[in-house]
């Protein structure tokens, strides 16, 4: 596999760094981001799902309060970004709006990527934004951020999105073409890395610092988003982004460094709730619904004949057949007292007995494992 067949994934993440955005000025750099616009258009037309996640707020806000230098203070940075993520959402919304495309604002913490009910929440968000044909432009929420705000932060938000999402590929656009042994900015015998098979303390050693004045990040936290990424399934490409149309380089062969999966994102995901996820409580379901769900559905609350114990929306439940028997087990979409409601009814009455919408899936069939 090449980085070139990475970008034919179903749904894909491009994290841009802020030095690729802004320039040593503090302004957008426009004719990059109509490169980039462009770029997305032609995933778009291939029936493709992309996600940009994006720094420069801090960057951008800077320039705009008149700051000579990088805020330093955490207070300071806030109030940055704060300002420029006015400024970095109206770029992308002009700029992909001008080749047809719909762009949505998400603003995320690392926190949110943690919390088991926020991420839940953010990635049904993702995935309405991505059915309704919206291009989501997810920032870190500086704002409210405490110790969030500091070395290569937005390369592991990148890779916790790619891994809420179910992306099956990360592009991280940066400076560099890619990994080498070395930095090939000092050494020149520096030897580039195609392929990464295994993130190993070798290739750990061969990671650099911090680049640009702008940026904040560096090889080190590229390798971390990496690391993240590749466990759940997602292949992570490395490469330049100071080009007018990245994505097409990469395509077309451009030099990157591919950090590869063997299992999929998909398949990875439900490994993961199986094994590692402990179950809070139990759902019941009667003959029919067990059969559907061996056939590939999800479980609908008119399958649900039980519920047992106290979960919160997000959390882990088994799924039992009449017997009792464990027959699979996923995350519930619904807390424990508006599960009990829900049993046994029709999807389109969930409004009147909760009062408000949710989804019509008690739970989705990517949330959920055959046991």
């Amino acid at each position: 596999m090449r980085a070139a067949d990475a970008l034919d994934a179903r749904r894909v993440v491009v994290k841009i760094g802020s030095s690729l955005l802004v320039d040593e000025d503090g302004q957008v750099r426009e004719a990059w981001l109509d490169g980039l616009a462009a770029d997305v258009t032609e995933l778009v037309a291939r029936g493709q799902q992309p996600i940009i996640v994006t720094s420069g707020a801090i960057a951008l806000g800077r320039r705009q309060l008149g700051l000579k230098r990088r805020p330093q203070r955490l207070d300071e940075k806030q109030a940055a970004a704060a300002v420029g993520q006015i400024v970095l959402a109206h770029a992308y919304q002009e700029r992909l709006g001008r080749v047809g495309l719909r762009t949505g604002q998400v603003l995320v913490t690392l926190d949110d990527t943690e919390d088991r009910r926020r991420y839940t929440n953010a990635r049904a968000t993702l995935d309405t934004l991505l059915r309704l044909g919206v291009v989501p432009v997810v920032n870190e929420n500086d704002t409210v951020a405490t110790t969030e705000i500091r070395f290569g932060d937005n390369d592991r938000l990148s890779a916790r999105v790619a891994v809420m999402a179910t992306a099956e590929t990360l592009v991280l656009l940066s400076d560099v073409d890619g990994l080498y042994t070395a930095d090939p900015r000092r050494d020149p015998e520096a030897a580039h890395l195609p392929v990464v098979e295994a993130i190993t303390s070798e290739v750990e050693a061969m990671a650099g610092g911090a680049g640009s004045m702008v940026g904040t990040g560096g090889m080190v936290s590229k390798l971390v988003a990496a690391r993240i990424a590749t466990s759940a399934g997602c292949s992570v490409v490395l490469a330049k982004g100071h080009v007018d149309r990245p994505l097409t380089a990469i395509a077309a062969g451009a030099r990157a460094t591919l950090f590869p999966v063997r299992l999929s994102a998909r398949r990875a995901r439900k490994d993961w709730i199986a094994a590692s996820l402990s179950a809070a409580g139990s759902l019941t379901i009667d003959a029919g619904a067990l059969g559907a769900l061996k056939r590939g559905s999800s479980l609908l609350p008119a399958g649900v004949t039980r519920v047992e114990g106290e979960f919160g929306r997000g959390d882990a439940v088994l799924v039992r057949a009449a017997d009792g028997s464990p027959v699979a087990k996923g995350l519930v979409a619904y807390d424990a007292t508006e599960a009990r409601r829900l049993a046994g009814r029709r999807t389109e009455e969930i409004e009147s007995l909760l009062g408000w919408r949710g989804r019509d899936e008690l739970i989705h069939r990517d949330d959920l494992v055959l046991l």
